[in-house]
């Protein structure tokens, strides 16, 4: 069994930063793609950011260069760097990642989120 949990959601004014982690743990051989997505209340679920095994990242339009997506592999765990946060980036984050358990077996995962809000 695998559990993603994300950490460091809050409360930041306009303009301010933010940092959220996900850590995953359990039963993992390795672990693929790593994302976060965001929703609004009475919104889709839209992509964030991704980023491979090998660090390669993609983001969507309405945070490049504002926010920076990072991985440790060693401690199973995405980060999302938020800066010049927006009242539009408030939303709940959630992580997910691709998991396999071993050479075979592989699934998507997702963690319960964390509410970020962005107000002054």
């Amino acid at each position: 069994q695998v559990q993603l949990v994300e950490s460091g959601g809050g409360l930041v004014q306009p303009g301010g930063s933010l940092r959220v982690s996900c850590r995953a743990s359990g039963s993992i051989f390795t672990i693929g793609l790593m994302a976060w997505y965001r929703q609004a209340p009475g919104k889709q679920r839209e992509l964030v950011a991704n980023i491979t095994s090998s660090r390669s990242t993609n983001y969507a339009d309405s945070v490049k260069g504002r926010f920076t997506i990072s991985r440790d592999n060693a401690k199973n765990t995405v980060y999302l760097q938020m800066n010049s946060l927006k009242p539009e980036d408030t939303a709940v984050y959630l992580c997910n990642a691709r998991i396999w358990s071993d050479w075979t077996n592989v699934f998507s995962a997702w963690g319960q989120g964390t509410q970020v809000t962005v107000s002054s």
